[in-house]
């Protein structure tokens, strides 16, 4: 271990003892990290046939395809949804996440949708999955706020998916408007906000508002620039504002934050599992 890396902990660590609250904020690199990778073996290993078929080359990406039914738009999601939500338990990493704040007065906000803060431990009043959920499916065109849980549902679109095609009379309409639906992920203007987001959404600000010019240590975890004002420009601008922050940065690619905030800002690019790992030590 290398004395700079070391600092680094110990400069981390101390911020996170002596922090009144903690705020996290988890991205895509998060999950990465997690093991929930997008791309490579886990991607190939599933999706065969959809590779075949669509000559898709990962997760990401393939999520944008424009499907001429709702037949194949519905097997290629099923198994989607279920291998990121469903085939898969709480993460070392994020139950270590918990281990590290759980006695801190802490929050989280994520874009990830796999409900993985929730699976390691995280009371769901803590949690603001700002972005959508995998669990739920929504009305197309948001015509309603209501969502829709999908287990059962997930489960036998995959059972009975032939030729990545669902049958027929497993296609789901809307129950108000009669139109098509899909999965809860903002990704169009027709995102539905229920009110347990509404909820969360509130309990984010609260806490935002408690923790002013409060001893605070934002850590944002794998946060790149996809959607960065949800959680990485926020975080500089709060850390900027306030005396008393740290912002904890574990970032492989993207380390780098404002000039303005380099002496308060903490940056690893080394392994999340790693640095988590050191600062529970």
């Amino acid at each position: 271990m290398s004395v700079i890396y070391q600092t680094r902990i110990e400069g981390a660590k101390k911020a996170l003892e002596d922090a009144e609250y903690v705020l996290l904020g988890g991205g895509a690199g998060l999950s990465a990290a997690a093991g929930i990778t997008y791309s490579g073996k886990r991607f190939t290993d599933n999706f065969g046939p959809f590779i075949e078929k669509y000559g898709f080359t990962d997760l990401y990406t393939s999520s944008f395809y424009p499907f001429k039914t709702e037949e194949e738009k519905w097997a290629y999601w099923a198994k989607h949804i279920s291998l990121n939500r469903y085939e898969i338990d709480a993460t070392k990493l994020y139950m270590d996440l918990f281990q590290l704040v759980k006695d801190k007065n802490y929050f989280v906000i994520s874009t990830n949708v796999e409900s993985q803060f929730t699976k390691a431990g995280f009371p769901p009043d803590k949690v603001f999955e700002i972005q959508g959920d995998y669990n739920f499916l929504q009305c197309e065109t948001g015509c309603h706020d209501k969502l829709y849980y999908n287990e059962s549902l997930v489960k036998e679109m995959i059972d009975k998916t032939v030729d990545c095609k669902i049958p027929s009379n497993l296609v789901q309409k809307c129950p108000v408007c009669g139109g098509n639906m899909d999965v809860n992920l903002r990704k169009n203007q027709y995102f539905v906000q229920d009110e347990k987001w509404y909820e969360s959404d509130k309990l984010y600000k609260n806490f935002l508002q408690e923790s002013k010019g409060k001893k605070i240590v934002y850590m944002e975890l794998g946060v790149g620039f996809n959607t960065p004002g949800i959680i990485r420009y926020p975080f500089e601008q709060m850390t900027y504002h306030n005396d008393h922050a740290t912002l904890v940065r574990l970032n492989k690619e993207h380390p780098e934050g404002f000039e303005e905030n380099e002496e308060k800002t903490v940056a690893f690019t080394e392994d999340m599992q790693d640095v988590v790992t050191s600062l529970m030590q």
